[in-house]
């Protein structure tokens, strides 16, 4: 078990930002787009080296429900219905340490799929 653990989660009001705060007084401002193009969840991540997908058109998403899995993470809901990723204290913080890194690399899949953060189209 790790060491590091939220001791805030919240969401803000348009439901567009997560801020967590870690126990070690680390803070967060996590985007909720951010979030859900990076999903833990097998449905973005695949079951296997080389099925991650590319999630296009989630600049917009918001953040409808938040629920425990035992004391390690978060099950985070979607308005668009994704409600499958859970996201671990250890992979939070990963996001607010290299989130910036990974949107990056995120938004360069994107491009290099000819796809956007606007426009809703079946993941690749």
């Amino acid at each position: 078990m790790s060491d590091i653990w939220p001791s805030e989660l919240r969401v803000s009001k348009d439901r567009q930002r997560l801020v967590v705060t870690f126990n070690d007084g680390q803070s967060y401002d996590l985007s909720a787009e951010m979030l859900r193009v990076l999903s833990p969840s097998a449905e973005v991540q695949g079951h296997g080296p080389g099925q991650k997908v590319t999630v296009p058109g989630k600049r917009n998403v918001a953040i409808i429900s938040m629920m425990p899995t035992g004391n390690y993470a978060v099950r985070i809901g979607f308005d668009d219905m994704h409600d499958t990723g859970i996201y671990t204290w250890t992979y939070l913080r990963e996001l607010g340490e290299r989130g910036a890194e990974l949107f990056s690399a995120y938004e360069d899949e994107l491009r290099g799929k000819g796809m956007s953060r606007d426009t809703a189209e079946k993941p690749r």
